[in-house]
């Protein structure tokens, strides 16, 4: 049982930063380290009903409220996935070849395109946290949807081509026992939407369609521009599956409350 104690720490260690054990990295603890990287998402989407619930009983402003739904997935995770998604828009932005893109991702500064595009993600993600009615369902809706980004990215990482082999992507995939891992995501991955639907109606089965076409959308940018995913690209489209599944949701809740 010490491996899977040491696989869940593996992920938790990489993609949170939520406070574990730190295990030395080998063959056995990471064959099925993207299988324990959903469970950041349930951390997150724990934190979530945590927060209204003690933004409910202190009777918080809603301005105040939204803030910290915005900012509790960035504390959580160590704003790691936003990084990605600042790099690969910082890469896309520039329209150029491949050659240079990928060499945009390489790049340790922050240019000009990704500050604004983190910006415009922020504005959007707090209007979106504004606007989200946390009821029972919703809540349990975005829980899900935390976990299901999660689900999609590690078996994205698993099936995926993958553009260089070097860096974080490479290195769980490699080390992943990949047949396993994806049988195991695609289980999860169904697992999730059955619930969605279950427990959301038509609000869960609306995160359902813009989360797969995000991830359909991942697919044909990164072999397109990219020639395969990297940890940047993943990160990008993980920001992107959050946002629009929470979009998606708010949207439902707006039409819902006019019926």
């Amino acid at each position: 049982m010490k491996w899977v104690f040491e696989t869940i720490a593996v992920a938790f260690a990489m993609f949170s930063a939520v406070p574990v054990p730190q295990p030395i990295w080998n063959e056995k603890n990471m064959r099925y380290a993207l299988c324990a990287f959903p469970l950041v998402g349930v951390v997150c989407g724990v934190a979530w009903f945590g927060w209204s619930a003690l933004a409910e009983k202190l009777a918080f402003p809603l301005i105040f409220r939204a803030a910290g739904f915005c900012l509790l997935p960035v504390w959580l995770t160590g704003g790691i996935h936003l990084d990605g998604y600042a790099d690969t828009c910082d890469a896309r932005s520039s329209y150029g070849d491949m050659e240079k893109k990928q060499k945009i991702l390489k790049d340790p500064h922050c240019g000009a395109f990704a500050v604004i595009r983190l910006c415009m993600y922020f504005v959007l993600w707090f209007a979106l946290c504004c606007s989200f009615q946390p009821a029972e369902k919703g809540l349990l809706c975005m829980g899900l949807g935390f976990v299901l980004s999660r689900a999609l990215s590690g078996l994205a990482v698993a099936s995926f081509p993958l553009a260089k082999n070097t860096g974080l992507a490479h290195t769980f995939a490699s080390a992943a026992d990949k047949k396993r891992v994806k049988e195991i995501l695609l289980f999860l991955t169904g697992f999730l939407m059955i619930w969605l639907v279950k427990f959301g109606g038509w609000n869960g089965a609306a995160m359902i369609f813009v989360a797969l076409a995000v991830f359909w959308h991942y697919y044909i940018v990164s072999k397109k521009e990219f020639g395969g995913i990297s940890g940047d690209l993943a990160g990008w489209f993980l920001q992107r599956a959050e946002i629009w599944m929470l979009a998606a949701l708010v949207i439902c809740q707006l039409l819902e409350a006019k019926l």
